[in-house]
């Protein structure tokens, strides 16, 4: 991997674009940034929901947004 680039991980996939919302706004407030892959996707495809969204967070990050996404479960 070059200098300064941190790899991503792929954290959740979903078609929901409330549970994508949902979650993101969770990560947000523990303060773990994240991307959001395919968002506008939904342009192309007519907004039907046929391609999921992909929430990807940094390596280092991973294990501590998996545990916040399994306490949401519970909420989800």
């Amino acid at each position: 991997m070059p200098a300064g680039v941190n790899p991503v991980r792929e954290l959740v996939r979903s078609t929901d674009p409330v549970r994508i919302s949902f979650l993101t706004a969770l990560l947000r407030e523990a303060r773990i940034e994240l991307l959001v892959m395919d968002n506008y996707i939904s342009a192309v495809e007519g907004s039907i929901g046929a391609f999921p969204r992909r929430l990807m967070v940094a390596e280092e990050d991973y294990d501590r947004a998996a545990r916040i996404l399994d306490d949401a479960d519970e909420l989800w």
